[in-house]
């Protein structure tokens, strides 16, 4: 998710202390509609459509390594969403968003829920998103160390340090915002609140510009550009090879022998889930681009001090729009795999609307056993 410079900007005098509210670093004339009245049905959109995938991707012969990183893709997509979505719901849909914090605990939950949380999971989605361009290039280009190095257990061991290097990235933003008690007027009486600041480490030891340019520096560089940049340069490639391999495709339709259509079919199996994956990682380069064109520039503007690249207001609106969009692309995975994946539509099917999938999971008959080849990655 896109963070400003400075985390729940709109601050005192001082520099380094602001009331709890909202309404201080969001425009309302945006985050109202988005965030308050479509934000609820696109969380519900997107909690069944993730977990359908989960679901559908656990059963026993839909485990491959691919399946792997597509299942940890909807969990990291989920929980962006899902844990702000209590504070977007108790803020903009039931209209508290110039309520103030009452209290120390909820505003470290608040940014610890809204912001840190969910960019974590966020930086894991795009570097999982990364590895399974990554694996599927291995697998297309080079069959051999595939076999090799694309298994259950290195991809599962994968993921993991993605995970904890996203945890490793974030860790500091637990620790780098200081909360007080105050009193403020609301609502005519003097209410308990808090304010958020920045501790005195970040402050004096580090200093603001060293700790958040470094920061937002690695962010920029190691999970927009150069993830974009890989995933452009992989995307091409595996693009190429898709249209070479339609020759092949086509020589192995002219086999009229059952081993040449039992080939072919595997080809067309392999071809479809690289081409769905190539949808997958475009869907993700459209929302994920305009993210790290406008964080690039927001990091320059506030380096580069009085200098103004782009208007706070419209930074502001931004934030919200590109959050929201981000949010938006989230239940898309589950369309493109009902429409691209054979084996995904006939699993779901069979699972949720025939209830065939216990007869096939017990018996180890059917399509399942052997067509689909469930301990390989020929198709998804």
């Amino acid at each position: 998710m896109l963070q400003q410079y400075k985390p729940l900007a709109s601050t005192t005098n001082d520099h380094t202390h602001f009331h709890a509210n909202v309404t201080h670093q969001t425009p309302l004339d945006y985050a109202l509609p988005l965030y308050g009245y479509v934000m609820p049905v696109l969380l519900a959109v997107t909690i069944v459509a993730n977990t359908l995938i989960v679901v559908v991707m656990s059963r026993h012969h839909m485990r491959t390594p691919t399946n792997l990183v597509l299942m940890a893709m909807a969990v990291s997509d989920m929980l962006t969403l899902l844990l702000p979505a209590p504070w977007m719901l108790y803020m903009y849909t039931f209209g508290n968003y110039r309520k103030p914090l009452d209290s120390i605990y909820a505003c470290y939950m608040y940014v610890t829920m809204t912001d840190t949380l969910p960019s974590l999971f966020h930086t894991s989605s795009i570097w999982l998103t990364l590895a399974l361009a990554v694996q599927r290039y291995v697998y297309v280009c080079h069959q051999a160390a595939a076999r090799a190095w694309c298994t259950e257990p290195r991809v599962s061991r994968a993921i993991a340090w993605i995970y904890l290097l996203a945890l490793l990235h974030q860790a500091s933003r637990f620790f780098d915002r200081s909360f007080d008690v105050l009193e403020v007027i609301y609502a005519g009486r003097v209410t308990p609140s808090c304010s958020i600041g920045l501790p005195h480490w970040v402050t004096h030891a580090v200093t603001e510009n060293v700790y958040f340019g470094f920061y937002f520096g690695f962010r920029l560089l190691f999970i927009h550009l150069l993830p974009c940049v890989s995933l452009v340069v992989f995307n091409i490639l595996l693009f190429r090879t898709l249209q070479a391999a339609q020759a092949k495709r086509l020589q192995l339709f002219r086999n009229s022998s059952s081993n040449g259509k039992r080939d072919c079919r595997t080809a067309m199996d392999s071809n479809c889930t690289t081409m769905m994956l190539i949808v997958v990682v475009s869907a993700f380069l459209i929302v994920e681009i305009p993210l790290a064109v406008v964080t690039c520039l927001h990091i320059v503007q506030n380096l580069m001090g009085n200098t103004e690249l782009l208007d706070y207001n419209i930074s502001q609106a931004l934030v919200v729009v590109i959050n929201f969009i981000i949010s938006l692309s989230y239940p898309i995975n589950f369309a493109i795999y009902c429409g691209m994946s054979r084996q995904f539509r006939e699993t779901f099917r069979d699972l949720f609307i025939t209830g065939k999938m216990a007869h096939f999971s017990i018996s180890g008959s059917g399509r399942y056993s052997t067509t689909n080849g469930p301990r390989t990655d020929t198709m998804l």
